[in-house]
């Protein structure tokens, strides 16, 4: 990717967790872009990023610096878990620097080699244009749009897309 800043990904581990809420906790409270609650503690987002996916990744610069975090998991469970889900945070530092498209391109293999067939983003927020162009750009579709499906705390109820792709 052109002007994107190289990084490394790899396994989250338990030291990395300071870093990583630091990065979670402004996304969360802000409530822009992910349906968790505003004020989720920091336990709970422990649980929900860290426990219960099948997979944590960090991204990090040469010197070490994380710059991202995403977790995988099964979307659904039963006869719906060979479809991934995933959710990507960058660093605030390191946004507009190609973190979150390498973190796709990671968790898509990632996804292929842990044996899903598919991912989907059930609740991309249509106002975060930039977020939708750039599963755009990395093979995934619009599904369907759920109208008003998003509380957005500036902007009122917003549409939210699922979105798909095949591995």
């Amino acid at each position: 990717m052109s002007g994107s800043t190289p990084i490394g990904v790899r396994a989250y581990e338990p030291d990395d967790w300071p870093a990583v809420w630091a990065m979670l906790e402004p996304v969360f409270r802000a409530g822009e872009t992910y349906a968790v609650p505003r004020g989720i503690s920091e336990q709970d987002a422990h649980r929900m990023w860290v426990e219960l996916p099948r997979a944590v990744r960090v991204a990090e610069d040469e010197t070490g610096t994380l710059l991202g975090t995403y977790t995988l998991k099964a979307n659904q469970a039963g006869p719906g878990d060979h479809v991934a889900n995933c959710g990507y945070i960058v660093s605030p530092a390191a946004r507009g620097r190609g973190v979150a498209g390498q973190m796709c391109e990671h968790s898509l293999t990632l996804a292929r080699e842990l044996g899903f067939t598919a991912m989907q983003y059930n609740l991309v927020v249509a106002s975060n244009a930039v977020a939708v162009r750039l599963w755009q750009r990395h093979g995934f579709a619009i599904a369907g749009t759920l109208p008003r499906a998003f509380r957005h705390p500036e902007r009122g109820p917003v549409d939210a897309h699922v979105m798909y792709r095949l591995l």
